[in-house]
C-alpha cells in the first residue's frame, strides 16, 4: 500500500512539474535594449564658462522598434540639444531637479517620435552621466 501512495504521489507531482514546464515553454519576454545617444551632450548654459554634460540612454522595448528609434537620432538628438541648453545651473543642482529634467527628456523624446512615426517601443530614458561645470 505504501509503495502505490509512493508510485501515485510521484507520478502526479512530475505531471505537475511537467505542465509548469509547457505553459512557460511558449511565453517569451519582450526584448529590451538600451540605446545610448552618444556622443554625449555638452552643451552651454546661461552664464559665460557653465556648461552642462549629460550621457542619455533610451529603453526600447521590442525587437521591431530598435531601429526605429535609432533612425531618427539625429531628430531627437537636436531636440535634446534644444531643451538642455541655455538653462541655469541653478535649476540643475538637485536630484528633485536632475529628475525633472529627466521627465522632461522623456516628454520631448515621445512627442519627436510621434512628430516622425510614432513612440510605440520607447519606454523610459535615463542619465548615466551628468555633470553641471
Amino acid at each position: 500500500m505504501r509503495c502505490l501512495i509512493l508510485w501515485l504521489s510521484f507520478f502526479l507531482v512530475s505531471n505537475f512539474v511537467y505542465a509548469g514546464e509547457d505553459g512557460e515553454e511558449g511565453e517569451t519576454e519582450p526584448m529590451i535594449e538600451y540605446i545610448e545617444m552618444s556622443p554625449k551632450f555638452t552643451v552651454n548654459l546661461d552664464k559665460k564658462n557653465k556648461y552642462l554634460v549629460v550621457n542619455v540612454q533610451l529603453m526600447v522595448e521590442g525587437e521591431k522598434y530598435i531601429d526605429k528609434v535609432k533612425k531618427h537620432l539625429p531628430a531627437l538628438r537636436h531636440q535634446l540639444i534644444m531643451l538642455y541648453s541655455g538653462r541655469s545651473a541653478a535649476e540643475l543642482q538637485t536630484m528633485e531637479q536632475h529628475e525633472e529634467l529627466r521627465k522632461e527628456t522623456r516628454k520631448v523624446i515621445f512627442d519627436a517620435l510621434d512628430k516622425q512615426s510614432n513612440s510605440d517601443g520607447f519606454r523610459d530614458v535615463y542619465f548615466t552621466e551628468f555633470l553641471v561645470n
